[in-house]
């Protein structure tokens, strides 16, 4: 009877996956996934709730891979745990265009990448996101349904970005003792040793954010399994382990440098370390009693799979449960948001669209339980809080709102991580502005097909004296450049509400909601049950003969538009006035109902508070565009209006100046 594999010859099978990987790919990063492979092996075989024929299995722990340059780690413990979307080829095909195995791991590329990674110290941030949406839901379906742990492994690259400091102050707030991060403490950067460039006491840092630490020898797998197990009996707080590990592990030349990082080893250097390391087996060759070992581990909880199964049949909130698991709307859930869409037509209701959007809050959020919001310390200025939510505070899960404090991207990034893990749809607030401190994560957002809602107000000028360095120019045309990703820039109470329902239904889509903080008039004239705002843009007023001129306009400034087409059609110009709350959506319709509300070969002019990028398109040659073109002042909104050129008078003028030039 042969005896089972060490834990050295496990975790080589980890080294040497990776470093052939790499090596055939001419292209990667070997040096982490060889000195993570002792941590990982101890991980995944002593500690980590997964199943590889379940790999969506709601309670399983998640692994996410902050340092995701090592990927090559991920994945071989993917192949080797028997996932089926990583196979031995895909392995061999690493970083090849259309496998599986990118240089990066991008979530959606296969089974059991959680996140995609890569820029560093998402991951980390990411987790505290998922951390919390699983207290949350274990608040709210109880124990014995969600029950998981959260595990990162992160890097020095990781823990210097500015996020990590936002995640981890984050997460050492809310106590999310089921978050533990696990660090390749390995004193190597891309540029050589860290001391060039930080110093930091990373044990001190994260205990004073209110975390357990710990460290141990990286390569002693006693002493890594005895840390992990202290970090997961302190419930009451999240765990830092710094793991003392050396980079390019078993390479005879290159340990512990940062040759071993990003680049790979060398045929020679391979050949060396697999004498050093005694593994004497040819490149993608894992020996069968290695293999069988480690395909156990990646079934060795399929009882409890099946036990968990049972538990959620006999809980009675099988069905809610997996509603909110897959992202599914529940029913009806618009038949109060027609009742309201309804009543404010009627009512002819002005009100900021950061209050309209509060309004439309309050009927979602008691229809929509899954919605968890939040602000970036900003609550009454973006007023993302609905009547009905109950706040999250430390160690109390039961609510749906969150304080994230001064931390716009830690925000950011936490809402992917909470719509990765499932059960919630996230939204968060914070200035316009200031999507440029989120920007990363809401790209990620984007590229991951995740539904986030950024509620960004105070979109425009018309902010007023808080002045240029806190009014937006050019952010509605920088986010515009962002592929899959909606940008709502809605002009009154139904077209805010319109927005949050286009923005709830589209699930492989993030959205921006860019909100007024001045006061906007109600500008449907009639009640439709029709979601105009879902086409991304629409004719609010017509001409009754041939259009002469279309009036472009988004948001605040769609009211300007109609004042200045009523204007010229007094003065007999057909003006027609279109109002496109998103671009993207209208982009996405047909081209016989885009050439309906635009008619081509009628000149325009766009209308925005904004600098003209993005409109070329609409603008033509011909066309023109009223908006900005510098930074903004400080000043009261509507001396700003006058001040910069977007008034009624300035639009009707560029109308009759492209109408002059036709």
């Amino acid at each position: 009877m042969t005896s089972s594999p060490s834990h050295q010859e496990m975790a080589n099978a980890i080294r040497f996956l990776s470093a052939d990987a790499v090596q055939k790919a001419n292209s990667g990063h070997p040096g982490m996934p060889m000195g993570m492979a002792d941590v990982a092996t101890v991980l995944l075989s002593r500690f980590m709730n997964f199943s590889a024929s379940n790999p969506d299995w709601p309670d399983r722990d998640r692994l996410i891979l902050s340092a995701g340059h090592g990927s090559m780690l991920l994945y071989s413990l993917l192949h080797l745990t028997g996932y089926k979307d990583f196979p031995i080829n895909e392995i061999k095909n690493f970083r090849q265009l259309g496998s599986r195995t990118a240089g990066h791991p991008e979530f959606g590329h296969g089974a059991g990448i959680e996140t995609t990674t890569g820029p560093l110290g998402q991951g980390l941030a990411n987790a505290s996101g998922m951390a919390l949406a699983e207290r949350m839901l274990s608040e709210r379906f109880g124990s014995e349904i969600v029950d998981h742990y959260t595990y990162v492994i992160a890097g020095d690259g990781c823990l210097m970005e500015g996020v990590s400091h936002e995640a981890a102050s984050f997460a050492g707030h809310l106590r999310l003792g089921k978050l533990i991060v696990v660090f390749d403490d390995n004193g190597i950067s891309i540029d050589g040793s860290t001391q060039l460039a930080v110093n930091d006491n990373q044990l001190m840092r994260f205990e004073a954010c209110g975390w357990h630490v710990s460290e141990c020898d990286g390569h002693d797998p006693d002493a890594i399994e005895q840390a992990i197990k202290q970090a997961r009996e302190t419930q009451d707080k999240p765990s830092f382990i710094a793991c003392k590990t050396t980079i390019g592990f078993g390479s005879p030349n290159k340990a512990g440098t940062a040759a071993t990082h990003g680049a790979p080893l060398g045929e020679d250097e391979i050949a060396a370390t697999r004498e050093s390391l005694k593994w004497p087996h040819p490149p993608f060759e894992i020996p069968q009693a290695v293999t069988s070992a480690w395909r156990r581990i990646g079934a060795m909880h399929t009882e409890k799979v099946e036990a968990w199964k049972n538990r959620l049949n006999e809980s009675g909130q099988k069905d809610e449960f997996e509603r909110v698991m897959s992202g599914t709307l529940p029913q009806k859930w618009e038949d109060p948001l027609l009742e309201f869409k309804r009543k404010h037509t009627e009512e002819k209701t002005k009100m900021a669209s950061r209050k309209a959007s509060q309004e439309t809050l309050n009927v979602l959020t008691e229809v929509i339980p899954e919605l968890a919001g939040g602000s970036a310390d900003l609550t009454g200025s973006n007023l993302t809080k609905a009547k009905s939510q109950k706040t999250i505070v430390p160690g109390e899960f039961g609510g749906s709102y969150i304080h994230y404090g001064v931390r716009e991207h830690g925000m950011a990034a936490a809402m992917n991580g909470i719509a990765l893990h499932g059960g919630f749809i996230p939204y968060g607030g914070t200035f316009l502005i200031f999507t440029d401190y989120c920007r990363p994560s809401i790209r990620l957002s984007a590229l991951m097909e995740q539904r986030v809602i950024y509620v960004m107000t105070h979109d425009s000028i018309g902010l007023g004296e808080d002045g240029p360095t806190h009014q937006p120019v050019e952010h509605l045309a920088s986010l515009r450049a962002i592929p899959n990703l909606n940008v709502y820039r809605p002009c009154d109470i139904v077209e805010t509400a319109e927005c949050w329902a286009t923005a709830l239904t589209t699930k492989s889509t993030p959205s921006v909601i860019s909100l007024s903080r001045q006061g906007l008039p109600c500008l449907r004239k009639d009640h439709t049950e029709q979601n105009l705002s879902a086409n991304g843009g629409y004719v609010l007023s017509d001409t009754d003969s041939q259009r002469d001129i279309t009036l472009l306009a988004t948001g605040s400034e769609v009211a300007l538009a109609l004042e200045a087409g009523n204007l010229l059609m007094q003065e007999g110009i057909n003006a027609a006035v279109v109002s496109m709350p998103c671009m993207e959506i209208f982009e996405a319709q047909n081209l016989e109902y885009r050439n309906k509300v635009l008619q081509p070969g009628v000149p325009v002019v766009v209308v925005e508070a904004a600098v003209e990028q993005s409109w070329g398109k609409y603008l033509g040659i011909d066309g023109k565009f009223v908006g900005m073109s510098t930074f903004g002042a400080s000043a009261p909104g509507n001396d700003l209006f006058q001040h910069f050129g977007i008034t009624v008078e300035k639009v009707k003028a560029a109308a009759k100046e492209v109408l002059s030039m036709n």
